[in-house]
This record gives structure tokens, C-alpha cells and sequence, in this order.
């Protein structure tokens, strides 16, 4: 079984991820690694922090001479602004803050929208940065690398996964249906708002300059594209084998999302079903295929051979400039919200944090059902498999 856990605190000393179950004698290019690392990083509306950081990742364990080794793999990200909180997120006990501006950053009034509360009271912490400080967003710097490392584990099986952004905002991109993965990975990489329709990036960006301008935030939805998917990922046996449980449940899991539907799910649901299900064919050069794809790529918990998908709605960021009301943690007296350092957009990010959570995802699916050792056996099986689909 392919998984893996994060650890690390926004201003702690370092981010760190562990992943166990990748096989044997998968090629890692580090500089890939960081290419995505430095993607998650960019796009208009990003604040401060990210000219700061300049995240590069540092291989711990599981690869030896550029492949990997069937070992857990540790791959870590120190964070650069680590010098100046030392004190503040120091590991050791203290009695009190000896630099006045550590004792600035503890914070007793808890941000709308956040963690900030709701940790604060399940936990028994009395400083929220206890809370806040796991809760960060910062946090995806290492379900980015652990989904880029993915992405380069399902490179051989030649699937490919393509994040981009649908809307910001009240704006909403215009996509040409006829565009490929490739054409919409270009366009979008080559769009600051990481988005294929130039007139609508040009007002996505005025849109997020003026919530900037007010101190406010802006959501939106990405999505993401998997090509090259095999049928038959995933099962239709179990509810938690299903496609839909495990790759819906990573997506919901990033900070800020809120929905998640694959293909046009919601606008399906005011469709009658004629105008919904993918009428199937057949030919000798393409064997089974679906005349449309409406569904997304997936059917019965299982994909299609269909482009898988997946579409992403996250609320706006929750850090406000023009702070909304809350209450004092000790004396429950009004107060405004206090203020992280914060970005007035992350939808062009979300949407390569939601790209490689995909990725991570596929990648599971793609080791339990062709599982091996080495990637070599399970390029084996997945020939094998391919071929006898095939014959069907």
C-alpha cells in the first residue's frame, strides 16, 4: 500500500514527508521535485512569505543513485525563515519570551473561517499559534512533493496529471473542450493565474488586485485532469475502494476546499439521465470507448479509460487585512481578528496542490492493482493487463 504522512510546523525548522510503498527502480529527477515545489510557490495573489521561501527538497532516505529503492522514502524542505523564529516555535520549554517581538506573535484572538478555535478548544491550547501554526496551508509544500514524486512514479505507465484553474472569484474561465492535456498544461503554465483563457486571467488578476486592495480574500475552483488512466483503477466492491472515496476525500482534505465534483457532477444533477451517461462504442483500433465523457472518467467507484476529472471549490483564504469580528480567548471581549501573513489569493497553487494530491492518489491505485516490487514487474502487469483488455 502506497502512503504517506507530513510533519512540520509553518515557522518550525523544517517540513518532512515519509512515503512508504513505492517500488524499486523508479527514476527521481530532484530538479522535477523542485520545479512543482517552485509552482505551488508562484501565481498572482501569493503574499510575502513565498519571497522568503525558496522551497528546494532535500532527499533523507529511499533513493540511492537516482532510483528508488523499495524503501520508505523521506524527503524534506527546511523552512528559510526559520532564523527569525527561533524563539517563538523553539522546541524546548521556556518560562517566558526574552525578545519582545516573539511575545508579539502570541496569538489570543481566533481568525473566522480558521482552525484557529476549534483547534484551540479540542486541544487546551491557550496560544492559538499552537493550532495555526500545523493548520497552514504551508503544510502542502510536502503533499506537493510527495504528489510530484507520484507523478514521476506514473510517468512510465504514461499517465499524466495536469492541474489548472477554472475560476476566481465571479470570474470564470471560458475552455475549449477540444483542448488537450498537453495544450491545457501549456496554456496554463504559461497564465500567472495558472488558467487556458487569456481574457479571463487578465480579469481574474484585477479581480484579486482589488480584494487585495480591500484587505479581502478570493476562492475559486481548479481542476484536474489525468490522462492515460488504464480501465478498471479501483473497485466497485467496497465503498472504501472506490475511486470517488479516496481521491474525493484527499481533495476535501487541502486546506480551504470545500466541494469537489467529478466531471460536471452538479450540472448533471438537473440533466435527465439520457443527457448524462456516456453512450459506449467500439472499434478495433480504440476497443471499448465512451462517446462523451460527462461522468468524469469514473463509473461504479472505477476509471473508464476516460480522462479522470476532478474539480476543486476553496473557500477564500481566512486571513483578512480588514479583519472580521471575533472575541478574546481569556476575556471573551470583542475584538477584530488577528493577522498572519497571508495572501489575498491561492487559487493558481491550489491548483498544483490539487494537481499532485491526484497524482499521490492515482499512484496508489495504479500499485494496488498492478503491484510488484520493482517498477519493472509492474510495467510487466500493466502490459500484460493492457493487452488482455485488448482481446475483450
Amino acid at each position: 500500500m502506497l502512503r504517506y504522512l507530513t510533519a512540520g510546523e509553518s515557522h518550525g525548522r523544517a517540513l518532512v514527508t515519509l512515503i512508504e510503498g513505492l517500488p524499486a527502480g523508479v527514476p527521481v529527477d530532484v530538479a522535477t521535485l523542485n520545479q512543482d515545489l517552485a509552482r505551488r510557490q508562484s501565481g498572482h495573489g501569493r503574499g510575502g512569505r513565498m519571497k522568503i521561501e525558496k522551497d528546494a527538497v532535500q532527499i533523507l532516505s529511499g533513493i540511492r543513485h537516482g532510483k528508488t529503492l523499495g524503501s520508505p522514502v523521506t524527503l524534506m524542505v527546511e523552512n528559510r525563515d526559520w532564523v527569525n523564529w527561533t524563539e517563538v516555535m523553539s522546541p524546548e520549554p521556556i518560562t517566558g519570551y526574552s525578545d519582545p517581538r516573539a511575545a508579539q506573535k502570541v496569538r489570543t484572538r481566533p481568525r473566522p473561517g480558521h482552525a484557529d478555535l476549534v483547534g484551540a478548544l479540542k486541544y487546551d491550547h491557550e496560544d492559538i499559534r499552537n493550532v495555526l501554526e500545523r493548520a497552514s496551508a504551508r503544510e502542502t509544500t510536502m503533499r506537493v512533493a510527495a504528489g510530484a514524486l507520484a507523478k514521476q512514479f506514473l510517468a512510465p505507465f504514461g499517465i499524466r496529471v495536469v492541474g489548472h484553474v477554472r475560476s476566481i472569484g465571479a470570474v470564470t474561465a471560458d475552455v475549449d473542450p477540444a483542448l488537450s492535456a498537453e495544450q491545457i498544461s501549456t496554456l496554463a503554465e504559461a497564465s500567472d493565474v495558472r488558467c487556458v483563457d487569456r481574457d479571463a486571467a487578465q480579469r481574474m488578476i484585477a479581480e484579486i488586485d482589488a480584494a487585495k486592495r480591500d484587505g479581502d480574500s478570493l476562492g475559486g475552483v481548479t481542476e484536474v485532469l489525468a490522462t492515460g488512466l488504464p480501465a478498471g483503477l479501483g473497485s466497485h466492491v467496497q465503498y472504501d475502494r472506490k475511486i470517488e472515496y479516496a481521491l474525493g476525500g484527499a481533495l476535501l482534505s487541502i486546506q480551504a476546499a470545500k466541494g469537489v465534483e467529478f466531471g460536471p457532477a452538479f450540472e448533471n444533477a438537473a440533466r435527465r439521465g439520457s443527457a448524462v451517461h456516456d453512450e459506449i462504442g467500439w472499434s478495433a483500433e480504440r476497443g471499448y470507448f465512451r462517446h462523451a465523457n460527462r461522468a468524469g472518467g469514473l463509473e461504479g467507484g472505477m476509471t473508464t479509460g476516460m480522462d479522470l476529472v476532478a474539480r476543486v471549490a476553496f473557500k477564500p483564504i481566512s486571513t483578512l487585512y480588514k479583519p472580521l469580528r471575533t472575541v478574546e480567548l481569556d476575556t471573551h471581549t470583542e475584538a477584530g481578528a488577528e493577522i498572519e501573513r497571508s495572501d489575498a489569493c491561492a487559487i493558481p497553487a491550489a491548483a498544483v496542490i490539487a494537481e499532485c494530491v491526484t497524482a499521490f492518489e492515482i499512484a496508489r491505485f495504479v500499485i494496488e492493482k498492478f503491484g510488484g516490487d520493482s517498477l519493472a514487474e509492474m510495467l510487466r502487469n500493466h502490459k500484460a493487463y493492457l493487452d488482455r483488455v485488448a482481446e475483450r
